[in-house]
């Protein structure tokens, strides 16, 4: 039988049981016992300890009088920071988004009575005002307040408790944040200061094991975590543009993941449930790597799937489902084309196609993120008068009618055939489309060694110096922010109607439609990259035909570059200054995650 769980009241009971993570005065604290107290003790007086050297790295910043002092004490508190990240980011969350926030507003949109618009503050911003010109040290003396006392704030209020399957979970969660977005230059925008926080922040993974030494019975397991940090720290002494991204993931972080289910297998570790990550995950890139029902609304039994997506699939290709029998969801989700249509858009559609290959892995859907997961998705596809033109009484009515659906639907599902059970099955085929297979899959998983050096050099600029990853997030590559994957990204690039010189700003709002937040106009999600070779045209109005005017658009500063003025434009409007080889390199790194 299915177990219905709302989402948001999973992350709640994240929030609340699984991270524990307390302040005084706060209603959500709870206090979860431990086996070994001491290494807590020790963790979190050093965490106080280090949040101290933070603030006061601040208040120096915060009275600054030239740029040299300035960046010395920003650096100084941006290494404190960085040393404490995988706490931090682990026990307080909404936090540490704050204070590594990019210098965008960020807009909280719960519904439409309920949005929040909310500036930007932390390192990110005061690293990127810090390089403008001219200096403006009253508006980095603002933002660094602010940021000082929100640090105070958490200092002066942290408890930590921990179990010992919270400290793994820690643990995978740096090892993670470091491949997807800290070597990436996500949040070290200017200085590109990435690989060196990457190796503080190894330096803290190591500390925190060696706390819970005690908890090794294989005392050479520690050893090898020991070596492992040792070579991956040496590797980080690197160039930020010429890092090689693509080896230190597949040597070096998939080691690691390694090391971290030996590890569990030596605490004798039991947890209580999944995050996104499964729990014995060895691969980042693998079709073991997620727990699905992590994005979905329902935990689906094991011994029922497959046959849900043969159902499912039976449904999805099925045109009686629609008010004239002439169209199915297959209709504008071709398998052959990663069920996209090739069209700009389809006849009487607003906007092109999106892939549903990997569309399972996010937690926003259509172009404008109008709802939040797939069965939500079905319903607005069913009541389309340009597409299904039904409703949600006739298509149960004509699923009911059909005797192999009928008895299908009775195996299947206790409530037999409703319309809810009917976009279940449906959903359940469209999450089994994550194949991880493609060619970039199998060798960076030593499943073959077939990919060129232009491949491997396009993945590490797409990581690197293009900025691809800081919004096209690996290992999906679409907007869903690792490692915690609950937010869906959407990005206004600037998008022109058509390729007419002088362009001209596409019309569609995108998001703005969804709730009218005039901060949202011409708003879009980011979509996977995965199988982008055979889902052409591109942009959310089909406008690019090929990826070299598609990397063209972006290598120029995106709208920006094709002289519109969009004021909350969040693609960087500096050109990328990639050079016409290293524009090919990303595309055939692009083309080499087709799945097989």
């Amino acid at each position: 039988m299915n177990i219905k769980i709302l989402k948001k009241a999973y992350i709640l009971m994240v929030c609340l049981f699984t991270l524990n993570f307390g302040c005084k005065n706060d209603e959500s604290y709870v206090t979860i016992n431990t086996e070994s107290p001491q290494p807590l003790v020790v963790l979190e007086d050093n965490y106080k300890t280090t949040l101290k050297s933070c603030i006061i790295a601040l208040e120096a910043l915060e009275n600054a009088t030239n740029f040299e002092t300035a960046l010395a004490n920003y650096k100084k508190a941006r290494n404190h920071f960085k040393s404490i990240e995988p706490i931090i980011a682990f026990v307080d969350k909404n936090n540490y988004t704050a204070l590594n926030a990019p210098n965008i507003l960020k807009i909280e949109e719960e519904d439409a009575t309920d949005i929040k618009i909310k500036n930007p503050f932390g390192f990110q911003v005061i690293e990127e005002i810090l390089h403008e010109e001219p200096l403006d040290l009253i508006s980095i003396s603002k933002i660094t307040k602010k940021t000082k006392n929100r640090l105070k704030l958490i200092e002066q209020n942290t408890y930590i408790k921990l179990k010992n399957y919270h400290i793994i979970w820690l643990i995978r969660d740096q090892v993670v944040r470091i491949a997807l977005t800290g070597i990436t230059g996500f949040d070290s925008p200017i200085l590109e200061n990435s690989l060196n926080e990457a190796q503080i922040s190894y330096a803290t993974i190591e500390d925190i094991l060696n706390l819970y030494s005690t908890n090794f019975s294989n005392k050479e397991l520690l050893n090898q975590w020991k070596s492992e940090i040792k070579a991956s720290t040496k590797m980080l002494n690197g160039d930020f543009n010429t890092f090689d991204r693509y080896n230190f993931i597949k040597n070096h972080t998939h080691s690691q993941l390694k090391l971290l289910n030996k590890t569990i297998k030596d605490w004798d570790i039991e947890f209580p449930f999944e995050l996104a990550f499964n729990n014995n995950i060895s691969s980042l890139f693998s079709n073991k790597t997620f727990n699905i029902d992590f994005f979905a609304d329902y935990v689906e039994v094991d011994s029922l799937k497959t046959k849900k997506q043969k159902l499912g699939k039976a449904l999805f290709n099925d045109t009686k489902l629609s008010n004239n029998n002439r169209m199915s969801c297959a209709t504008c989700h071709k398998q052959e084309l990663a069920f996209t249509d090739g069209l700009k858009t389809f006849p009487k559609q607003k906007r092109n196609t999106p892939t549903l290959s990997y569309s399972a892995l996010q937690q926003s859907f259509f172009y404008d993120g109008r709802t939040g997961n797939l069965e939500g998705q079905i319903v607005d596809v069913v009541n389309n008068v340009n597409e299904f033109h039904s409703n949600l009484t006739n298509l149960s009515k004509v699923v009911e009618l059909d005797t192999i659906y009928h008895n299908s639907f009775k195996k299947l599902y206790p409530q037999g055939v409703t319309d809810a059970n009917i976009r279940n099955a449906i959903a359940v085929y469209v999450r089994s489309l994550n194949k991880f297979n493609s060619k970039f899959d199998n060798n960076i998983n030593n499943l073959e060694n077939t990919l060129t050096a232009s491949e491997i050099n396009g993945f590490n600029l797409f990581m690197g110096k293009a900025k691809c990853s800081t919004c096209h997030f690996a290992p999906v590559f679409n907007g869903t922010v690792p490692p915690n994957f609950t937010e869906t990204e959407f990005e206004l690039l600037g998008v022109p109607k058509s390729t007419d010189l002088p362009a001209v700003a596409d019309t569609d709002l995108g998001r703005y439609d969804v709730f009218k937040t005039p901060e949202r106009k011409h708003f879009f999600k980011t979509p996977t990259i995965r199988n982008i070779s055979k889902t052409a045209p591109y942009m959310h109005n089909g406008i690019y035909l090929d990826l070299e005017s598609l990397m063209n658009f972006y290598n120029n500063g995106g709208g920006t570059g094709l002289g519109l003025e969009l004021k909350h434009q969040t693609l960087p409007t500096d050109s990328l200054n990639l050079k016409s080889n290293e524009i090919k390199d990303i595309i055939a790194f692009m083309q080499s995650l087709e799945d097989k």
